[in-house]
């Protein structure tokens, strides 16, 4: 059967579409694909789960931001201020984040397959910071029974292992007054007299405690008898690092360190990431400057994340880089 062809004589009481209406179907047509093209050509956000103004995720991430946004022009990257490491891992894993720094502490032990969460890469090495007045009566992490002392931000790495650290130095519970505040917060309680001392973990240096130093007589109280109880009790994520006198420019002590991760929501596209990777890795240099303990990252050690997964694309570029 043949299929017959309409035509506007073939349909009775058909009229012809006046110049204001074929103008209306026009502008429609025209604002529908230009919708289109703006919803496909709509940059990739990356959201970046930082910490405190003050320490250092958010120099790094501030920096790596810089970075993404210049050299790829697809993703419109920025940072986020958080309370730090557990706020950001809660951030990305459920979507509120495409990338975030945390300490692998606060991790739990074993990654589930499924987890919503990859590591990019290790970053550096985070040092607990035991900080108080130079001329105040905490020589010791003993000396805390009974004072005032942050354990940091809640949500933050600072407060998961500062609260461990108390534990096994036979200070946990009420043995002392415990304050929750992040850095910016606990440099002004300790400079107002408001607690004793503070709990800081972060890599070196950290720019609020070097401007308290800088300010006013400070001291930062070695932890090195604490490592080894440490970890015996959470595992061996916790190692012994120095805090050397060109830091600060206070007496060298030997603290706690665990490994920071770059982490990444485990759904972000593989090609997005591995860029993401190269670019972490290429332009250390430029992130050194930002903050110098960017600078010490290495593609070698990078790839030690467990007990995170590596993102499949981060994974691509190093077998590519051969690290």
């Amino acid at each position: 059967m043949q299929r017959v062809r309409r035509t506007s004589s073939s349909r009775p009481g058909h009229r012809r579409a006046g110049p204001a209406a074929l103008l209306t179907l026009l502008l429609a047509v025209t604002l529908a694909a230009a919708g289109c093209r703006d919803t496909a050509n709509e940059p990739l956000r990356i959201r970046i789960a930082t910490g405190s103004p003050t320490a250092v995720y958010y120099a790094f991430g501030q920096s790596l931001a810089t970075i993404l946004n210049r050299e790829m022009p697809d993703v419109r990257a920025n940072v986020v201020v958080t309370a730090a490491s557990a706020e950001n891992v809660r951030l990305v894993g459920s979507g509120a984040a495409e990338l975030g720094f945390t300490q692998a502490d606060v991790l739990p032990r074993a990654s589930a397959k499924d987890s919503p969460v990859d590591a990019i890469a290790r970053v550096y090495d985070d040092q607990l910071h035991l900080v108080t007045t130079g001329g105040g009566p905490v020589r010791t992490v003993a000396d805390l029974r009974g004072r005032r002392v942050s354990v940091g931000a809640p949500g933050s790495g600072t407060e998961i292992t500062a609260t461990r650290l108390l534990e096994v130095a036979r200070l946990g519970g009420d043995q002392v007054r415990r304050e929750r505040l992040g850095l910016d917060d606990s440099v002004a309680a300790l400079r107002a007299g408001r607690i004793d001392a503070f709990f800081f973990s972060g890599g070196l240096p950290v720019r609020g405690i070097e401007e308290l130093a800088w300010r006013s007589a400070t001291r930062i109280v070695d932890l090195s008898a604490l490592t080894e109880p440490l970890r015996s009790r959470y595992g061996p994520a916790y190692v012994s690092r120095d805090i050397p006198r060109s830091v600060y420019g206070m007496d060298p002590v030997t603290t706690v360190a665990d490994p920071n991760y770059l982490i990444v929501r485990a759904n972000l596209p593989e090609r997005v990431v591995r860029e993401v990777t190269r670019l972490l890795m290429e332009r250390r240099a430029e992130l050194g400057a930002a903050h110098p303990a960017a600078g010490r990252m290495s593609p070698r050690s990078a790839i030690v994340t467990a007990p995170l997964s590596l993102h499949p694309g981060a994974a691509q570029w190093y077998r590519a880089a051969k690290p």
